[in-house]
């Protein structure tokens, strides 16, 4: 049985960097802050953090590995005191993930303590900090996420809110921010509300006033207990004190620009995304993939687990019967045994396997999500044909990932990219596929209800398809590979 190994598989799939929640007057905030870091662990699976707050002061727990390697310990639990908190998830763009980088972030101001958790990337972050460095500011980290503490540090306006928006009018990105103070709880995204955030509600500490949650996706709101409100809107702050929730939008309105990554990857399929179930859009793109991308086969196999809701959308509108022909271990991580020369030749590997009895003698369609490097795609083609297949033919629910991202997720340089240097034909004999088919740029929007893409003002933030950067890249000019190369540094 050939089996793919789990370092392969990790370094080919694009990565989302963070993920956020906060809570305000709920009771064990602590507890329901790593519930909900728990549900959002697909976010970032190197390090978290929750900060909380008991009226008093602040209280911190940070550390390296998942969730549940941090939060299991009753003392470290018992040390996070308060009914208010937020929490983080990262993961680290590239180089080391060090301690001091996990947040959230906290600082002493004169207005009293300040954390924030940040999911995104500042494209301006570099020129930012080289000019608050001059000005005496000490960076403790090297993440972009420590620009918001020394821009609202160094700010002349008199309250927090009025701090965070001065702070806000000078970055430019992508970003979704938690923060907690001695008095209230807020969230915010940007103008073109790139990064998700949403707006839950609870009960309360008292059971009498009303809890709420701030969290990156509804399935944490669903993990905790929380009824969902509303999304935060691009451009707007939201602000949770005791008397309840005000609302401030400092930014002219501007069309969305919702990254659309989202539904076809990051997003867990449980949650829902501006309005949108991400498994039915999932489902959805698998159907416009079918209509679009038909072939002779016998059945339909997704690469599991992101493929998984797409293939049953291209095996429904197909009339071909959809089947697990690709078992995944997910009870392993990184491989444990030493990646040896003489052990790859074996073919050790750890973490998907082929169904032999479901794929032997049959034309396989391979449905997966997206292809980056092409090297995972390569390997289970390789399995599948192994396996006895006749035909593999492989269709992608994304359109080819031709650009980097710099809006908050991992993606290679774009000299990296195996579609940015070749066509469909190329790649499918690079990864050895009887045929390669991408969903259209246009079937991805006509998928998601829109008619297709708007030139000029399209719905969403495409730009790893595109080329389309609709937040500008101030430290390089459009440079791909310098704006990697100082994102690399901040992270």
């Amino acid at each position: 049985m050939d089996l793919i190994n789990s370092a392969d598989l990790d370094d080919d799939k694009l990565h989302e960097e963070c993920g956020v929640f906060g809570v305000w007057n709920v009771a064990d905030a602590a507890a329901i802050t790593a519930l909900g870091l728990h549900a959002l662990q697909h976010r970032g699976q190197e390090a978290t953090g929750i900060v909380t707050h008991d009226g008093l002061r602040f209280h911190a727990h940070k550390g390296l590995g998942l969730v549940g390697d941090n939060y299991s310990d009753a003392k470290v639990m018992a040390g996070l005191q308060g009914a208010r908190a937020i929490g983080h998830n990262r993961y680290a763009t590239t180089g080391a993930t060090l301690l001091r980088n996990v947040q959230p972030l906290f600082a002493e101001f004169a207005f009293g303590g300040f954390a924030v958790g940040h999911n995104g990337n500042l494209t301006n972050a570099y020129t930012l900090k080289r000019a608050l460095t001059r000005r005496g500011c000490l960076f403790q980290s090297t993440t972009d996420s420590e620009v918001f503490v020394h821009l609202i540090a160094i700010s002349l306006y008199a309250t927090v809110i009025d701090r965070l928006i001065d702070a806000l009018k000078q970055v430019e990105g992508a970003y979704s921010l938690v923060a907690l103070t001695d008095h209230m709880l807020i969230g915010c995204r940007d103008p073109l509300g790139v990064r998700p955030l949403i707006l839950g509600r609870t009960i309360g500490a008292d059971g009498v006033d009303p809890g709420w949650v701030l969290a990156s996706e509804t399935c944490a709101l669903d993990m905790v207990g929380a009824e969902f409100v509303r999304d935060v809107e691009p451009g707007e702050i939201v602000a949770i004190d005791s008397t309840g929730v005000r609302s401030y939008k400092p930014f002219a309105v501007q069309k969305s620009r919702f990254c659309v990554f989202e539904y076809i990857y990051f997003a867990r399929p449980d949650s829902v995304m501006e309005g949108t179930s991400v498994y039915t859009a999932r489902k959805l793109i698998g159907t416009e993939l079918a209509k679009e991308s038909p072939t002779d086969a016998d059945i339909v196999v997704p690469v599991p687990d992101s493929g998984v809701p797409a293939a049953m959308g291209y095996a429904e509108a197909s009339g071909l019967p959809f089947e697990l022909g690709i078992i995944r271990n997910h009870y392993v991580g990184r491989t444990f045994i030493e990646p040896t020369d003489q052990i790859r030749h074996l073919g050790v590997r750890l973490k998907h396997s082929a169904n032999r009895a479901i794929i032997e003698g049959r034309r396989v369609i391979l449905v997966d999500d997206s292809i980056v490097r092409g090297t995972t795609s390569s390997k289970i083609v390789e399995m599948v044909r192994a396996a006895g297949a006749r035909e593999v033919h492989m269709r992608i629910s994304s359109p080819p990932t031709t650009h980097s991202c710099f809006y908050g997720i991992d993606t290679p340089e774009r000299s990296k990219l195996l579609a940015a240097h070749n066509d469909v034909a190329a790649m499918a004999k690079l990864i050895g596929v009887d045929s390669l088919a991408f969903i259209s740029i246009d079937g991805l929007y006509r998928a998601l209800g829109r008619r297709g893409r708007e030139e000029g003002a399209p719905a969403f933030c495409d730009a790893c398809f595109t080329g389309d950067y609709p937040i500008p890249l101030s430290d390089t000019q459009g440079d791909d590979s310098r704006q990697l190369s100082l994102l690399s540094e901040l992270n």
